[in-house]
């Protein structure tokens, strides 16, 4: 058989609630040529009877890797993933990002020899977040700024990212001030390009950590093209109760390290060194 043209890799930890939602948002996709792994940091038995049961109901092929629950380690379980991927090029989000069913497609479309992609997301607020059903993904409600706005939504620039098609959209990829980077809720690169630099660097943990991974691959040559008005997804409200000081200090650190000497390999990735 034939290797997909893509693999989603999508990173979670207990939020099933969240994770519903945007495995609906991935059955509801245009493009269905891709293999989608679920990437688990320690999540109890409720997210893998929920995986499991999706997978015995769903035609997307679902590959689900996890490990034990020892605090922050997203990048462990994402460089697990990426070793468990069969395509050649990766597209990464988050468990509480929906994606919008043009999302697949449109990594596909501007992917590219040289680059890596980088998108954002659409932050709603908790109580939309809740509202939303299996019918709001399928029929695109949730993408639906008149919809989102019934809902509550307040007006706001951003709003743009859900409005803009065709030379708007690309006008606005084109002025946001807002830098391309790798962003671990939406972008995407080719694997060899991944493997290369040794995928993420596992000492990181919360902060920071998907951005070490792209300047890495700048160091390495490579350039981001900006898809913030493009590759749409919508990320549901929840709480940051992971997040300490030190994490953060300790990744800053790294990424000063990266920066400054332009470093290409992370000898913590993929292959220990």
């Amino acid at each position: 058989m034939a290797a997909p043209k893509l693999s989603v890799i999508i990173s979670t930890y207990n939020q099933p609630e969240w994770l519903q939602k945007v495995l609906w948002g991935y059955e509801n996709q245009t493009e269905t040529n891709f293999e989608l792994i679920i990437a688990d940091d320690g999540s109890t038995d409720e997210t893998k009877t929920l995986i499991d049961t999706f997978k015995t109901k769903s035609m997307l092929s679902v590959l689900h890797v996890w490990h034990e629950d020892n605090g922050f380690q997203k990048t462990k379980i994402l460089n697990k993933a990426i070793a468990a991927t069969i395509s050649d090029y990766l597209l990464f989000s988050d468990g509480d990002c929906i994606p919008r069913m043009d999302f697949v497609e449109k990594h596909l479309d501007h992917r590219e020899s040289g680059y890596f992609l980088s998108g954002g997301y659409f932050k709603l607020p908790m109580d939309i977040s809740e509202k939303i059903t299996r019918e709001d993904i399928e029929n695109g409600n949730c993408f639906d700024i008149e919809w989102l706005r019934r809902n509550g939504l307040k007006s706001s620039f951003k709003n743009n990212k859900l409005t803009s098609r065709g030379p708007k959209e690309k006008f606005l990829n084109w002025i946001t001030p807002t830098e391309a980077t790798w962003n671990g809720h939406n972008s995407s690169g080719w694997k060899a390009d991944i493997v290369k630099v040794n995928g993420f660097d596992e000492r990181m943990q919360y902060g920071g950590e998907d951005r070490e991974l792209g300047e890495r691959m700048f160091n390495l040559g490579l350039k981001a093209k900006q898809l913030r008005y493009t590759a749409i997804c919508v990320h549901l409200d929840h709480a940051r109760g992971y997040v300490q000081p030190e994490m953060l200090e300790k990744n800053a650190a790294i990424r000063k390290i990266t920066k400054r000497e332009k470093a290409v390999y992370t000898p913590f990735g993929i292959v220990k060194n």
